[in-house]
């Protein structure tokens, strides 16, 4: 039986659940967001819609919601909800490419389109590779059970955590770029950009796996009340 001192705070078990469980957390979300619309179409990065009201319902798009393989296009007539998007979509493609037609028969302009979909351009790799950073860290965290690969598992986690804030920041950045373009492109047209929920979906991924580096370096280093067996200390002398 361990003395008071020995015994640990925290069980190795129980620190290596939560660590897998942030992880696949984390991963899950990274995932999601990474399928973000047109393949999920509830998801997206931002939307650019007019704000301008009084005018008749017809089937011209009011609203582009941009996600990370494509865009749709909607209108009054089909808007978009919490579980479906009916609109014209456009994808999955690399890039955003619209037809002319289509355009012509939106309330939004070419030159705001061109804007968003520019800087939306940059950032369309990254959210793969922080969801298959994601997943290689997951993977590293099944097997706690060795120092070593839980060293590993702490280095992947810092790594993906680097990575994914960095997502956030640029998915960030981007509604603020375009919200700043925007009174210089849209002229006479009245337009509103509005946040989608990857971006806080990508926060929420970030959040979870520094929690899960701190998790790790606790199981790492034996420290914050997270202490080795009695089998492993032996084996040190």
């Amino acid at each position: 039986m361990l003395k008071p001192h020995h015994r640990p705070l925290v069980a190795h078990g129980t620190l290596s659940f939560v660590c897998v469980a942030l992880l696949f957390s984390a991963f899950l979300l990274s995932l999601l967001v990474s399928l973000s619309l047109t393949i999920i179409k509830t998801i997206y990065l931002l939307s650019v819609f007019s704000t301008r009201t009084g005018q008749p319902a017809t089937s011209a798009a009011t609203e582009l919601r941009f996600g990370v393989w494509g865009v749709c296009a909607t209108s009054v007539l089909n808007a978009p909800t919490f579980f479906a998007n009916n609109g014209e979509c456009f994808g999955p493609m690399l890039g955003y490419t619209i037809p002319a037609d289509i355009v012509a028969l939106t309330d939004i302009s070419q030159g705001v389109i061109n804007a968003v979909s520019q800087v939306l351009l940059f950032v369309l790799v990254l959210h793969p590779i922080a969801a298959g950073l994601s997943f290689i860290t997951l993977f590293s965290s099944l097997f706690l059970a060795s120092h070593g690969l839980t060293i590993l598992s702490l280095v992947l986690a810092i790594i993906t955590a680097m990575v994914t804030t960095a997502v956030f920041g640029i998915d960030l950045a981007l509604v603020l770029v375009a919200k700043s373009q925007l009174p210089s492109l849209e002229g006479e047209l009245q337009l509103g950009v509005q946040w989608g929920n990857a971006p806080w979906m990508g926060l929420a991924a970030a959040v979870l796996t520094w929690m899960a580096v701190i998790a790790l370096s606790a199981r790492a280093c034996y420290c914050m009340g997270v202490r080795p067996s009695t089998k492993f200390r032996r084996s040190k002398f």
